[in-house]
This record gives C-alpha cells, sequence and structure tokens, in this order.
C-alpha cells in the first residue's frame, strides 16, 4: 500500500519542461520570443510590448542566455516576481550555466563604513593643510 501512494505521488507531481539552448535558439522572433535566465527558460513574447526598456532589448537576448546582461541592468524585486509568470521550463542539464541568482541590486555603496569613515574626514584635512602651506608660502612673505 505504501508504494502504492508513492505511485499516486510521482503521477500528480506537476513535471518541468527541460529545453536545449538548440530549442531556445528557434525562439528568437517578436511571434515567439524565448529568454534564458539563471538556467530557466522563460517565454516572453506577450511581454515584449510592457517591458521598460522597449521590445528591442528582449529581442537583441531572445534564443540566448541573458543572464549577465540581466543582472547587469540590476532588475528590481517586482521584475524578478514577475518573471514567474513567464517561466515555461528550464534549460537541459548539458546547456546549465549553474549561474546564481544575485537579486536586487543594491544601490548603496560598495565600501564599508569604517573605510568611508576615513576619506570623509582625511580628504577635507589634506585640503586645509595645503590650503595652509599655499597662504604661508605667499601671503606671508608679501606682508613683511
Amino acid at each position: 500500500m505504501g508504494e502504492d501512494e508513492k505511485e499516486v505521488q510521482v503521477e500528480t507531481k506537476p513535471s518541468t519542461r527541460v529545453f536545449t539552448l538548440a530549442e531556445v535558439l528557434t525562439h528568437k522572433k517578436s511571434d515567439s520570443c524565448w529568454i534564458v535566465i539563471h538556467d530557466r527558460v522563460y517565454d516572453v513574447t506577450k511581454f515584449l510590448d510592457e517591458h521598460p526598456g522597449g521590445e528591442e532589448v528582449l529581442l537583441e537576448q531572445a534564443g540566448t542566455d541573458a543572464t549577465e546582461n540581466f543582472e547587469d541592468v540590476g532588475h528590481s524585486t517586482d521584475a524578478r516576481e514577475m518573471m514567474k509568470e513567464y517561466y515555461i521550463g528550464d534549460i537541459s542539464e548539458e546547456d546549465k550555466k549553474h549561474s546564481q541568482d544575485k537579486g536586487p541590486k543594491s544601490w548603496s555603496s560598495e565600501s564599508s563604513s569604517s573605510e568611508s569613515s576615513w576619506r570623509s574626514w582625511l580628504v577635507p584635512v589634506g585640503l586645509a593643510c595645503v590650503a595652509s602651506v599655499i597662504y604661508r608660502m605667499y601671503a606671508l612673505p608679501q606682508a613683511s
């Protein structure tokens, strides 16, 4: 009886379609536009007119792995959530790049707070010293 239950679970489990890069490559036009991001395949045909960057951006990446360009733009959390609507399957194991989703780009400074704090006072102090030296070289000798 336990084995029958396992069989039923396997049968009812939704299957994920698997595509090769060659299959994805055949969908690179405005009437059928697929892209790969983080080893997942998305049919973005219906999204072409809605894309904030214009349909050209998606058509340039159509049929390819667009992960690097997607991450370089720094898409928001909302954009990443919206992608779920266009997900149609995974890329085949032999075509996977195993890239990690970096999440939305942080627009804060990359440097640590201790590094930026010493820079915030070092530059003004350095400029004050230079100004003092220039003042002593030019203003004081003329006063005599």
